[in-house]
């Protein structure tokens, strides 16, 4: 095998490769808006077509009770390790479309990136994988490894039918190790490889007073308002150090070691250049952890969504007879989505005023995660992105979850190497999403360098 051919090849053909993402990304794969369905279709036939162009054999989009889940492989034999490669092809909603500087489903290439929606999370990324198993094929050269692919359509709303179809599809998806590329470095030029995932539990809380929203200088006074009780109820949800109110939320926290906290210190970050770049002035950190221990390795707790009353121009004295939140609790190993969303529902309940009635719901969740940095396949890992950017990758934990990886272990019994190439500031899920060509290309040849230390652990 010539491996320098391998990379040759996708060096040379950055450009195709690029042509090819945009025709991906322009597919409005939106899967949390049913409008969208026939599209997050069309990107599982898109794929499915590309996925059987390279040359990978029993190419299928699986339907599930929602979408589908895109499969395929490319045995090469029983003597090489199997690499389950996961990713997704949904998309977040492009809103708020005014704050865009291009259309978001009109892929635009300036200034060394691509700006549309999906671009990092996670089109582009997938793509990566696509390109690196082309790249070996193109060139007459085997995988080294056995490969499958599973790419689902509703990770972004949640992964709700993925859990099953893992369940009924295990011989299927048997493998040694899954690899994401759905997860960001740590900084620009800076390699990392992610260990650690923070958890979820997402729910929505509603306030319901009067069985009718109410003339504010008629009934203000006597009848109590549901959007000033839901105020003060989040208002009461963090004590004057941070930390979250509600009784039992940290009881099963991991607490950070020594070691992990010496790490977070060794990481180059820059406090300073990091407000600027969100544009704030200061940080409100849980109290004894810095900025990196508490965005990635401590749970929180985040209005995500607030609304109640009268929205549009001008005044209307209006009492509301309803207020409702979406919250977000990212959770840290130790902790439990569904423990966690029932003592918040049971914080709720207490704090309710006696004057309306109180609706809670679960809406989804996921198990934090954290990875084995000793199995062989993270040291492939390490190697090949010490191959591209000549130094050794840092271990370092993010803030956001990815609760399928919980779901490869307890299920397939899978541990997950989380290979991102994304970085903070490439505006996932908001306006003007993008990714760089340059990390975009980088990551194509990590991963053909991850393909060939895992296939050949010996070969130094």
């Amino acid at each position: 095998m010539d491996l320098s051919k391998v990379v040759e090849f996708a060096g040379n053909n950055g450009d195709v490769f690029t042509a090819q993402l945009v025709n991906f990304l322009r597919i409005k794969s939106i899967s949390t808006d049913p409008k969208f369905a026939s599209n997050v279709h069309e990107a599982a036939d898109w794929l499915v077509a590309e996925l059987k162009r390279i040359g990978l054999t029993n190419v299928v989009a699986n339907e599930t009770a929602g979408h589908p889940v895109v499969t395929a492989e490319l045995i090469g034999g029983s003597d090489r390790p199997t690499v389950l490669v996961y990713g997704h092809y949904d998309v977040q909603p492009p809103d708020p479309m005014d704050l865009w500087d291009s259309p978001p489903f009109e892929p635009d290439i300036k200034d060394g990136k691509i700006f549309a929606r999906g671009a990092c999370d996670d089109k582009g990324q997938v793509f990566m994988h696509l390109k690196a198993i082309e790249s070996y094929l193109s060139t007459g050269n085997e995988v080294p490894v056995n490969v499958k692919l599973v790419i689902e359509g509703e990770e972004e709303s949640g992964s709700e039918h993925l859990a099953a179809f893992l369940e009924a599809n295990r011989k299927l998806l048997d493998a040694d190790v899954v690899v994401i590329s759905d997860t960001a470095m740590f900084g620009d030029g800076i390699p990392s490889i992610t260990t650690g995932l923070r958890g979820l539990a997402y729910v929505q809380v509603e306030l319901t007073g009067p069985n009718r929203d109410l003339h504010s200088g008629v009934y203000g006074g006597a009848v109590d308002n549901p959007a000033n009780a839901l105020a003060r109820m989040i208002a009461a949800l963090h004590d004057d150090n941070n930390r979250v109110t509600i009784d039992g939320f940290y009881d099963d926290v991991l607490e950070l070691s020594e070691d992990e906290r010496a790490t977070f210190r060794d990481l180059p970050f820059d406090a300073d250049e990091w407000k600027r770049s969100i544009g704030i002035e200061d940080v409100r950190t849980e109290r004894g952890y810095n900025i990196l221990e508490a965005i990635t390795a401590r749970p929180t707790l985040d209005v995500n969504g607030l609304w109640s009353g009268y929205q549009g121009d001008g005044a209307k004295t209006v009492l509301p007879a309803t207020a409702a939140a979406k919250i977000s609790m990212r959770i840290v190993p130790g902790q439990d989505p569904d423990t966690i969303a029932e003592l918040a529902r049971l914080h709720f309940v207490k704090h309710a005023p006696s004057t309306m009635k109180l609706e809670f719901h679960k809406l989804h969740g996921g198990k934090p995660v954290l990875v084995n940095t000793a199995m062989p396949a993270m040291k492939a890992a390490a190697r090949a992105m010490h191959d591209v950017y000549n130094r050794e990758p840092y271990f370092t934990r993010e803030g956001g979850s990815i609760p399928v990886v919980a779901d490869f272990k307890e299920i397939l019994g899978l541990d997950s190497v989380l290979l991102g190439f994304g970085l903070n500031s490439d505006a996932i899920h908001s306006p003007n999403e993008h990714f760089g060509l340059d990390r975009f290309s980088q990551g194509i040849e990590t991963i053909i360098r991850f393909m060939h230390h895992f296939g050949h652990p010996e070969d130094k």
